[in-house]
């Protein structure tokens, strides 16, 4: 796929909780918090981060929140998770 579609189809699921995988072989699991021109910000789920009630990175206009970003090029998998993850 290319850059612009995931760029497309990430802006299309802001909000939802994603797994993507990337080139290099990691797998990400958050909800989509925000697309940039090359960039995807991920708030991590799965993996709980005790950040003593200070939020850290992005918000994105939902609040601060402790976000990844990752590159829309390096992105090789993409899949919704159920709502029940």
């Amino acid at each position: 796929m290319s850059i612009q579609r995931y760029h497309d189809l990430c802006t299309r699921h802001v909000g939802r909780a994603v797994v993507i995988g990337t080139h290099d072989g990691r797998v990400h699991r958050g909800i989509i918090q925000g697309v940039r021109n090359n960039k995807v910000y991920l708030q991590p789920i799965g993996r709980r981060r005790d950040l003593g009630g200070f939020g850290y990175g992005f918000g994105f206009g939902r609040g601060a929140a402790f976000a990844i970003g990752i590159a829309l090029g390096s992105i090789a998998t993409f899949a919704l998770l159920p709502f029940w993850w």
